[in-house]
C-alpha cells in the first residue's frame, strides 16, 4: 500500500509509511495516548493525525510500545484524554490489562479508552465491550482516514464535557461548602467568591473579569459619598477586593455604576453588562460582567439570581452582625453596671476581656475560642448583684462572715448566667464560677486544683488580678506595674497556672498598652 493511500477515505490506515509528522510547539494540546507495538502504526497515525484539532487545540500523541510502558505513562500522567490501545502487544492481552490497570487500580474514569486489534478473534467485541470499561473497540482493518477523525472527534468532545462537568461538580462543593460556613463565620466574601466563580464557568466566562459589589441605600447621600463594599471579584477584577470608594474603581466600572444607580435598573453594553439589584430593605447592590459573547436571556437570569441572592445573604449577615454587636454591648453593660455599683467608674472590664483574649490567643487556642472568652470575661463578677452595698463597698478589711458572703458572688454569677443556653452566657457562667479557684486547690467556692479548672478561669483570673492591682479601688490606690509583675510571678503555680504566667510575661508590653487604651475615668 503507498502512502498516499493512507489518506484516503475509504482504504485502511495501518501500512507502512515513512513521513513522521514533527512534534506540536503548542503548548496546550490533548494528549492522546498511543500503545501499539508495531512501530509502523506509530508512525501511520501521526501522518494522518498531522493536522487534526478540535476546539482550537491540536494534538499531542505520544507513544508507548508494550503494555507496561502505557501503564507506566498513565501512572505518572493525569491529562491523558484518550488512549488507544492496541489488545495484543508483549503478551495476547496486554491493551485489555492496560485498561483494566486505568480504570480498576488508578481510579482514572475521565480517559477515553479504545481498544484496536488485527486479531478480533482472540478477544471478541461483545465480550470486551461487556467485561471491560472501554468507551470504544474497533478492527484496525475498519479505521480509515475519516473513521479515525471521527473517533478522535468523539472520545474528545466527551472527554471535553466529563472534563467541564466534573469542575462544574467541584466549584457546587465550594459553594455549598462556602455557604454552610457563611453564616457560622460570617464570611461572605469567600460565598459570593465561591458562587461567583462557579457562575462565571457556567457562563463560560471563564477568561472575563466579574465582581460584585453592595451599597447601602440612603437617599440622601450622593452616591461617591455611599457605604461601599467589595463582595467578590473574579479575573482582572480580583486587586480590587480592598477598594473602599467608587471613585478607585476602572473609569468604565464607574462610570457604569453611577449610570444604573441614576436609573434604578440594569443596562447592557456590547462587551460588558452592569446589574442593578435593591432589596425591600433598601440597600442596593451592583454587578459588572465583561464577556466576549453576547450572554442569552438564560445567562442574564441566572447573573440575576446570583446578585439578588447575595444581596440578601448580606443583609442578613449585617443584620446579625448588629444582634451580635448588641449583644457584646449589653454584656460590656451589665459588667459596668456591677462595677459602678461597686462605686468604680473605670473600665475595668472593657480590659479584662482584651486582655484575656489575648493571653488565649497566647495560650494557643483557637481564635473562635479566644473570642469568645473575650466575650464572656466581662461577666466575671456578675454575682455580685447579690451582694449587700455594706459588704460589696466596705473600704476596710473584711470580718471573716462579710468575707464568707463576699466569697458567694462567685456561685451568684455562674447560678445566674447557667440559666441560659446561650454559648456566650454558658462560658460566662464558668468564668464566674471559677474565676477565684487557684491553680495549687486554695481557691474558692469549690477547691478546684489545676487542670479541673477550665482555662477559660485560669486565663481570666489573671487577666482580672492583672488589672485590678492597676487600677484605683474603694479600699486601696493603683499599684504600680513593676510591683504588679512581682506579685504575680511571685504566684506562679499557686494562684496561676505557670504556662499562663510564662506568657504574661511574654506579652506584658501588650497588656500594659491594652490598659493604656481603656484608661478608667474617675
Amino acid at each position: 500500500m503507498s502512502d498516499q493511500a493512507l489518506f484516503s477515505d475509504d482504504e485502511p490506515l495501518f501500512g507502512s509509511g515513512d513521513d513522521e509528522q514533527s512534534k506540536t510547539e503548542v503548548d496546550e494540546t490533548w494528549k492522546v495516548l498511543i500503545a501499539d507495538d508495531e512501530p509502523d502504526v506509530h508512525k501511520v497515525t501521526r501522518m494522518v493525525l498531522h493536522n487534526f484539532s478540535f476546539d482550537g487545540l491540536k494534538l499531542e500523541l505520544i507513544s508507548a510500545y508494550s503494555g507496561q510502558e502505557a501503564k507506566d505513562i498513565m501512572a505518572n500522567r493525569d491529562d491523558i484524554a484518550l488512549a488507544i490501545l492496541d489488545v495484543v502487544m508483549e503478551d495476547e492481552h496486554a491493551g485489555l490489562e492496560v485498561a483494566r490497570y486505568i480504570r480498576e487500580d488508578l481510579h482514572n474514569r475521565y480517559t477515553r479508552l479504545v481498544l484496536r486489534t488485527g486479531q478480533p478473534g482472540q478477544a471478541p467485541e461483545n465480550e470486551v465491550i461487556r467485561n471491560y470499561d472501554i468507551n470504544d473497540y474497533k478492527d484496525k482493518t475498519e479505521l480509515t482516514t475519516t473513521k479515525l477523525n471521527t473517533l478522535l472527534y468523539a472520545t474528545l468532545r466527551s472527554y471535553r464535557d466529563i472534563c467541564t462537568l466534573n469542575s462544574h461538580r467541584k466549584g457546587l462543593e465550594g459553594v455549598i461548602k462556602a455557604s454552610t460556613e457563611v453564616f457560622g463565620s460570617g464570611t461572605l466574601n469567600k460565598f459570593a467568591s465561591a458562587v461567583l466563580s462557579q457562575i462565571t464557568n457556567l457562563l463560560g466566562l471563564e477568561q472575563s473579569a466579574l465582581y460584585c459589589s453592595s451599597i447601602t441605600h440612603d437617599t440622601q447621600l450622593n452616591i461617591e459619598t455611599r457605604t461601599f463594599r467589595i463582595l467578590a471579584a473574579t479575573g482582572d477584577m480580583e486587586s480590587t477586593h480592598n477598594v473602599a470608594s467608587m471613585e478607585e474603581l476602572p473609569a468604565q466600572v464607574q462610570a457604569g455604576f453611577k449610570e444604573v444607580l441614576a436609573d434604578h435598573k440594569s443596562h447592557y453594553h456590547k462587551d460588558y453588562y452592569i446589574g442593578y439589584f435593591s432589596t425591600q430593605k433598601g440597600s442596593e447592590s451592583l454587578l459588572y460582567v465583561t464577556f466576549h459573547h453576547e450572554l442569552s436571556d438564560l445567562d442574564k437570569q441566572l447573573l440575576e439570581i446570583y446578585a439578588a441572592n447575595v444581596a440578601v445573604t448580606y443583609e442578613n449577615l449585617l443584620m446579625r452582625d448588629d444582634i451580635q454587636e448588641t449583644q457584646k454591648e449589653l454584656v460590656y453593660m451589665l459588667g459596668e453596671a456591677v462595677e459602678q455599683r461597686s462605686k468604680e467608674t473605670g473600665a475595668h472590664v472593657k480590659r479584662v476581656a482584651q486582655i484575656s483574649q489575648l493571653l488565649a490567643t497566647a495560650y494557643g487556642l483557637p481564635e473562635r475560642e479566644a473570642e469568645l472568652i473575650k466575650l464572656a470575661s466581662p461577666l466575671h463578677d456578675v454575682g455580685k448583684v447579690g451582694i449587700p452595698d455594706s459588704i460589696l463597698n466596705k473600704p476596710g478589711k473584711h470580718t471573716p462572715e462579710e468575707w464568707e458572703i463576699m466569697q458567694t458572688h462567685a456561685m451568684i454569677g455562674e447560678e445566674i448566667l447557667a440559666k441560659s443556653d446561650k454559648r456566650i452566657l454558658q462560658l460566662g457562667s464558668i468564668i464566674a464560677g471559677q474565676h477565684h479557684e487557684k491553680w495549687d486547690g486554695n481557691g474558692y467556692p469549690r477547691g478546684l486544683k489545676g487542670e479541673d479548672i477550665h482555662v477559660a478561669g485560669r486565663i481570666t483570673a489573671l487577666a482580672d488580678v492583672f488589672d485590678a492591682l492597676g487600677s484605683k479601688r474603694c479600699y486601696k490606690e493603683a499599684w504600680p506595674i513593676e510591683k504588679i509583675i512581682a506579685i504575680i510571678k511571685e504566684e506562679r503555680g499557686k494562684q496561676f497556672e505557670p504556662k499562663l504566667v510564662d506568657l504574661f510575661e511574654e506579652n506584658i508590653e501588650a497588656l500594659v498598652a491594652i490598659r493604656e487604651e481603656f484608661p478608667d475615668n474617675y
